[in-house]
């Protein structure tokens, strides 16, 4: 993608590129969790979630829009039904 002012800048490298890990961007390096849960002898769940900084970042975002749009929701829903008159 041109810049107005210069040369082309390339795209940040992606942890999961293989030519060339050594210079990755730090908010495209992913960041991995896991857990276990053991229930008795017989059950156990596993899981496991990669994200990167930029995709919490995201979700977060996407958490907050989600909480901010209840309220109003809520608001119409206990509000009187009206007819418009006419």
């Amino acid at each position: 993608m041109p810049r107005p002012d210069g040369p082309p800048v390339p795209p940040p490298r992606l942890a999961t590129d293989t030519a060339a890990a050594p210079e990755l961007h730090p908010l495209a390096t992913p960041q991995t969790a896991r857990a276990s849960i053991r229930i008795g002898e017989r059950i156990v769940l596993e899981a496991e979630a990669r994200a990167t900084p930029i995709g919490l970042i995201a979700i977060g975002g996407m958490v907050a829009a989600i909480l901010l749009a209840v309220p109003p929701i809520l608001r119409a829903a206990r509000a009187p039904h009206r007819l418009p008159p006419g």
